[in-house]
């Protein structure tokens, strides 16, 4: 707890559209929904809230669907650099995207989404029928709580908080609401996760005993602005003031925002929380505890950034000790992926790729009488095929939040230096007033008033 940054943030913390499908003069037979083809009419009206890294590639994924319509884009930046590797992002960016590609499928040019600054205008427009939310971490909650409360579906990128606390609101809202809503823990849509997962929950490696998630470490200057600490005034055409949002008020520099801001604790978690929407998720899915958590974190430990304004952990370790005695370890300095120990073998996986342990477990077939797990191929078209179904999709909003719970708790128990009780039931740290101010955090108004009156 050496670090000014780190202090200061946990003084802070423990205070605690319409569907624009312009018709062109002559309508190609495909716009009409002939030719195999779905009408406009008839599509899934989709919004997009958040235009950068990952809208990009979010935005492709349900292009290809034919069955959504995306209408609207919103983000506080029109469009810079300064996104993965320093490209360009911004809301113009991913409005040309979606307009270049219904242009050509069409073979009409097509002014086919509408921009936003807002995003409360786009909740406002009742022909949407569901959201992505893609923001940084910090503007997770609020959008989701109105949207939920407009009754829009929605798909939320991991991962899925900043906080235990506005999980826990996340997720009472979509049951409240009714709503579809799908985390973007991707990972549960890859078979090599889903064979290994229910090869441990059918006992192939006999009695559980460890999980261990390797997470990438370090703090990578993603965004090609790492040494553009200094203060400077805001660009033209980013609202800054709004990209803030709820966060406490900092100065600009280029350093803090776009794919950057991951690596500030005031906006997310570093890799503790990027990668933890992913492997540790996993880990839930493969112990069976999707709907519950540790009860111990041990041993916990973090080398942290000394970046000017970076301050998240570049090396982490620490130990989650469940009801049962199986131990999730979760740590940057081990090869990526999540392994399972058992007393009979042992299985892994990562992106792609899976290897198990003793070799003959590789043609072991799970029976129709066994457990066998959710089957997703597409986590977009899940997604889409839970709003036309009305069924719970593969990463549903509680099981996104108990697993990036898991990352929450381990952070706070390398940020306090302690080893920590957890009440998974009552989502409190036992004995330590401490520990509790942290599953929270101030929001700067108007922020915090709005997010009140939305948590249910």
């Amino acid at each position: 707890m050496k670090n000014t940054t780190r202090r200061s943030f946990l003084k802070k913390a423990g205070t605690a559209v319409s569907a624009v499908f312009a018709v062109p003069t002559i309508i190609p037979a495909s716009a009409l929904g002939k030719n195999g083809y779905t009408a406009p009419s008839d599509r899934i009206n989709l919004a997009f809230i958040g235009a950068g890294n990952q809208a990009e590639n979010d935005v492709k994924g349900f292009l290809n669907d034919e069955r959504v319509q995306i209408t609207s884009i919103c983000d506080v930046n029109k469009e810079s650099t300064g996104y993965w590797d320093g490209k360009v992002g911004g809301r113009d960016f991913i409005i040309r995207k979606v307009d270049d590609f219904y242009s050509q499928k069409y073979g009409k040019k097509y002014k086919a989404a509408k921009g936003y600054v807002d995003f409360r205008e786009v909740l406002s427009r009742k022909e949407i029928d569901a959201v992505e939310v893609v923001t940084p971490d910090h503007w997770h909650s609020i959008p989701v709580l109105m949207a939920a409360a407009a009754g829009k579906d929605i798909y939320c990128q991991k991962p899925l908080s900043l906080t235990i606390a506005e999980g826990r609101a996340m997720s009472n809202a979509a049951k409240k609401y009714n709503i579809v809503f799908q985390t973007g823990s991707q990972q549960r849509s890859d078979p090599n996760f889903r064979r290994v997962c229910e090869l441990v929950r059918n006992g192939r490696i006999g009695e559980l005993k460890t999980v261990i998630c390797g997470l990438p470490g370090g703090t990578p200057d993603f965004g090609k602005t790492g040494q553009l600490t200094e203060t400077i005034p805001v660009p033209k055409d980013f609202d800054y003031d709004l990209w803030l949002g709820p966060a406490p008020e900092a100065p600009y520099s280029p350093s803090r925002t776009h794919v950057n801001y991951r690596w500030i604790l005031d906006y997310s978690g570093g890799m503790v929380t990027d990668w933890g929407g992913h492997h540790p998720d996993i880990a839930q899915w493969g112990m069976n505890t999707d709907n519950t958590g540790p009860v111990k974190i041990r041993h916990a430990k973090a080398i942290w950034s000394t970046h000017p304004i970076w301050n998240t952990a570049t090396q982490f370790y620490f130990e989650c000790i469940y009801k049962n005695g199986v131990t999730l370890v979760v740590q940057s300095d081990k090869i990526s992926g999540v392994t399972f120990k058992g007393t009979e073998g042992e299985v892994w996986a990562t992106r792609g790729e899976h290897k198990v342990f003793p070799a003959k477990l590789q043609d072991t077939v799970i029976g129709d009488g066994e457990e066998q797990l959710y089957k997703s191929e597409n986590h977009y078209r899940n997604f889409i095929d839970c709003i036309l179904s009305r069924k719970q999709p593969i990463a549903p909003a509680e099981v996104g939040h108990r697993s990036i719970t898991i990352s929450h708790l381990g952070n706070i128990a390398m940020m306090l230096g302690q080893d920590l009780d957890w009440d998974p039931d009552n989502e409190r740290f036992i004995n330590n007033f401490a520990a509790n101010q942290l599953l929270s955090r101030a929001m700067r108004e108007p922020w915090g008033t709005i997010y009140k009156k939305h948590v249910v």
